[in-house]
């Protein structure tokens, strides 16, 4: 239970918007541990600070502990998931050894399944889920972060319902300058946002170009349209509600928001990193099979991501 100010917090995977969660709250006053397993990023913060750019101002952040494991990080108030969704299960296993029996685990992560690959390791009543709305960031280079937009966090509990300590955990999000809202049903807004990333991730990886540039092409664009269109399908024979009829207004309206960005779907790519094409567009392609909805869509788009992936090291 979050009963006290400031915080021992852990950021657990400090990629671009790990990076500005932990430099946020670090600069709130709380007690931050930045943890990740890039050494030459963990080594320029620990020797530089780190250096946030963008919709947040810009500063260089020093007064956090950023480390390669999480042996340091003992006992924290608040846990925060920010890896990528395929290495959830590793952040939470290993959480798990060092929470204490009421910390707070917060999993906040693009596409499905994240908040129950938490709870295989840690009891659902400790898990807080969330979804980064309109919200993008970049690494310009090892200890350098830019923030790019700064929409809403939003965040409900796994098991529904309001609580206490949810308003807590809002109040501090908001000491460190972000904008909360609280919701009694989250799994809706991880379905709305979920819609929005298969609409942007897959399609601009392929035709390797940024939000606007996705939309300003008729071709691209429609094909990015058919994806979410899919997307949606599956979320109404699941009985998802949802806060739209056609979706088709809501993510324009979410890309028109992110501008030049990219999704970091694209920007794995650039780097020759693999993606998560099987929690975005790989998963509306794995539900449309289980449910027999029709994906070719995303099917198609998938095969590509993985086949160029396959290259990677």
């Amino acid at each position: 239970m979050i009963t006290k100010n400031p915080l021992n917090i852990a950021v657990v995977g400090t990629g671009a918007m790990g990076s500005i969660y932990a430099g946020l709250f670090a600069k709130a006053g709380h007690k931050v541990w930045a943890i990740d397993i890039w050494a030459e990023h963990i080594k320029k913060i620990c020797d530089y600070g780190l250096k946030i750019e963008g919709a947040s101002g810009n500063e260089t952040v020093k007064d956090l502990v950023a480390t390669e494991t999480l042996q340091a990080a003992d006992q924290c108030d608040l846990y925060i998931i920010a890896t990528k969704a395929k290495d959830v299960s590793e952040a939470a296993a290993l959480i798990k050894k060092h929470m204490r029996p009421n910390s707070i685990v917060l999993s906040i992560q693009n596409g499905l399944g994240s908040g129950e690959r938490v709870a295989h390791f840690i009891p659902s009543k400790n898990i807080i889920l969330g979804v980064a709305d309109g919200f993008g960031a970049s690494l310009k280079a090892p200890g350098v972060v830019h923030h790019h937009a700064m929409k809403l966090i939003r965040l409900g509990e796994m098991d529904g319902g309001a609580s206490k300590r949810l308003q807590n955990l809002q109040e501090v999000w908001r000491s460190a300058g972000f904008n909360v809202k609280l919701f009694k049903n989250i799994e809706q807004l991880i379905w709305e946002k979920f819609i929005c990333n298969v609409t942007f991730s897959a399609p601009c990886t392929v035709f390797d170009c940024s939000i606007n540039l996705l939309m300003e092409n008729r071709e691209s664009w429609d094909i990015a349209l058919a994806c979410a269109l899919e997307a949606y399908q599956i979320a109404r024979v699941k009985n998802i509600p949802l806060s739209f009829e056609d979706p088709k207004p809501y993510v324009t309206e979410f890309g028109e928001q992110l501008g030049n960005s990219s999704p970091s779907m694209r920007l794995d790519h650039i780097a020759k990193r693999h993606s998560e094409i099987d929690s975005i567009n790989g998963m509306v392609a794995t539900l449309g099979e289980e449910l027999r909805v029709s994906t070719p869509y995303n099917r198609v788009l998938s095969a590509v991501i993985r086949s160029r992936e396959a290259a990677f090291s």
